[in-house]
């Protein structure tokens, strides 16, 4: 997985862990996708600090990943409901019981509301 799209996900999960300045340089940058000049000019100090913060702030995002795992197992789930999904679509096309592909089409939709 890519390294922005990787922190943009823990900044999801975790940045309510981070400094308050931590959490919005991080999310100014990966998400809102400001430069470190932007980010500077707009809180008025030098890119270096906002460069520091923000590394301050990955390294902490990626220490809550390491041990509390919530991305991983996120992850993990996603992967295995695409797996199930991809199971009742294959019975669904090879079904002929109308009742058994109406009861499949409700799973289905059930389990897109989890991805």
């Amino acid at each position: 997985m890519e390294k922005n799209v990787k922190i943009s996900i823990l900044c999801d999960l975790y940045g309510k862990l981070l400094t308050e300045k931590q959490y919005e340089f991080i999310n100014d940058y990966y998400n809102n996708d400001l430069s470190l000049s932007e980010i500077a000019q707009n809180n008025e100090i030098t890119r270096q600090a906002v460069r520091d913060i923000i590394k301050k702030g990955e390294k902490k995002l990626f220490e809550y990943e390491e041990k509390l795992l919530f991305m991983k197992r996120m992850l993990k789930q996603e992967k295995k409901i695409e797996q199930v999904l991809s199971e009742l679509t294959k019975i669904q096309r090879e079904s002929s019981d109308e009742q058994v592909a109406v009861v499949l089409e409700h799973i289905k939709k059930e389990l897109n509301c989890l991805v």
